[in-house]
């Protein structure tokens, strides 16, 4: 129903910054809640920054003050500026929307395939 794909991670040394996108298609009604996660080896998959539709944001302690999560509503579009990357910072980056679709009128749930963030010591 609505597609998610995550682009502009990759490989950077600690200290740099990565900037990731990711609009939804489909057939949207409404966007609520958008949101970045990530999984690194071995680990189970965590929350990194959360936005409403309204524009409140929530963000892990881990990346408080270095990670900036944004989106344009109109663009149905979500994005994660890392600044001051470190090396623990190293995972799978997933971004997930959810909201409402149409024809017929239902709720939507879904998840992009994920971008690999590497940060080099």
């Amino acid at each position: 129903q609505v597609q998610l794909v995550e682009s502009g991670g990759g490989l950077v040394q600690a200290g740099g910054s990565l900037r990731l996108s990711c609009p939804a298609s489909g057939r949207i009604i409404s966007t609520n809640a958008m949101g970045w996660y990530r999984q690194a080896p071995g680990k189970q998959r965590e929350l990194v920054a959360a936005i409403g539709s309204g524009g409140n944001t929530n963000y892990a302690d881990s990346v408080k003050g270095r990670f900036t999560i944004s989106r344009d509503n109109a663009k149905n579009t979500v994005y994660l500026q890392m600044n001051s990357l470190k090396p623990k910072d190293t995972a799978v980056y997933y971004c997930n929307a959810q909201g409402w679709v149409g024809r017929p009128v239902n709720r939507y749930d879904s998840w992009g395939q994920g971008t690999p963030v590497t940060v080099s010591s």
